[in-house]
C-alpha cells in the first residue's frame, strides 16, 4: 500500500463524540512510552503527523486521521499512565473500552509491545481483557533496533508462551522499528488486504 495523503481529522474524548462514518478504522493502542506516535509517523511517513508527547500518557484524546481518504488510523492513549487524579483514569479507560468494544467500524486493533522486555503485567491483563470480546488485534513488537534480534525473538517467543495461559490461538505478530523501517512493509500490506476483505463483505 501506498500512502498518498494522510491528514489529522479530529480529537475525541469519548466514542459520542467521535467522527460519525463509515470509514474503516484500524486502531493503535500500548502503554506509555511504547513508541505509538514514531510507528504512526512510520506508517504513514509524515513526521510529526502523531506528535510524541514529552511526558508519557499525556495524550489522552482518540485521534482520528484519514489516510488515502477511504480509511482511518486510530490513535489511542496509551493505558497505563500515572499522572492523573482516579476520577480521570476512570474516564479514560471507559472511554478506550468503549471504543475498542462498541466502534462499529473498527476493523482492527494493533497492540504495542516493547521488544526489549520480557511480559509485562499491564499488557497481559489489557490482553486478557480483549481475549475476552469480539475484536481483531494483533502484536505489534516496537524498537526493535535497540536490542539484539536475538533477545527480540526470546522475548516474542516468551510473550507468545505466556499469552496461552488465557489465550487458545495466538493473534499475528508484527515486529517494528521506526529507526530502520522495519515492519513498515507488511503491516500496511496487512492493513490493505483487510480493507479489501472488508470492502468484500460490506
Amino acid at each position: 500500500m501506498k500512502i498518498k495523503s494522510a491528514e489529522f481529522e479530529t480529537s475525541a474524548p469519548t466514542i459520542a463524540s467521535a467522527p460519525r462514518w463509515t470509514l474503516p478504522e484500524f486502531a493503535f493502542i500500548g502503554r506509555s512510552n511504547v513508541g505509538k506516535s514514531s510507528l504512526i509517523n512510520l506508517l504513514t511517513e509524515r513526521n510529526a503527523l502523531a506528535k510524541a508527547s514529552v511526558t508519557p500518557g499525556k495524550t489522552k484524546l482518540i485521534n482520528f486521521f484519514r489516510i488515502n481518504t477511504n480509511w482511518c488510523l486510530v490513535d489511542l492513549p496509551g493505558y497505563g499512565y500515572a499522572k492523573v487524579n482516579r476520577e480521570d483514569r476512570a474516564d479514560f479507560n471507559v472511554a478506550v473500552a468503549n471504543y475498542i468494544e462498541k466502534r462499529d467500524v473498527l476493523v482492527h486493533l494493533f497492540v504495542l509491545i516493547d521488544s526489549r522486555l520480557t511480559p509485562q503485567k499491564i499488557d497481559l491483563e489489557f490482553l486478557n481483557w480483549l481475549s475476552t470480546i469480539d475484536v481483531a488485534f494483533s502484536l505489534v513488537f516496537t524498537k526493535t533496533d535497540k536490542v539484539s534480534m536475538n533477545a527480540v525473538e526470546s522475548n516474542v517467543a516468551l510473550f507468545k508462551s505466556t499469552m496461552k495461559s488465557f489465550m487458545t490461538v495466538s493473534p499475528k505478530i508484527f515486529t517494528s522499528s521506526s529507526t530502520t523501517k522495519r515492519g513498515r512493509k507488511e503491516i500496511l500490506d496487512f492493513i490493505e488486504a483487510e480493507l479489501a476483505r472488508d470492502k468484500a463483505s460490506a
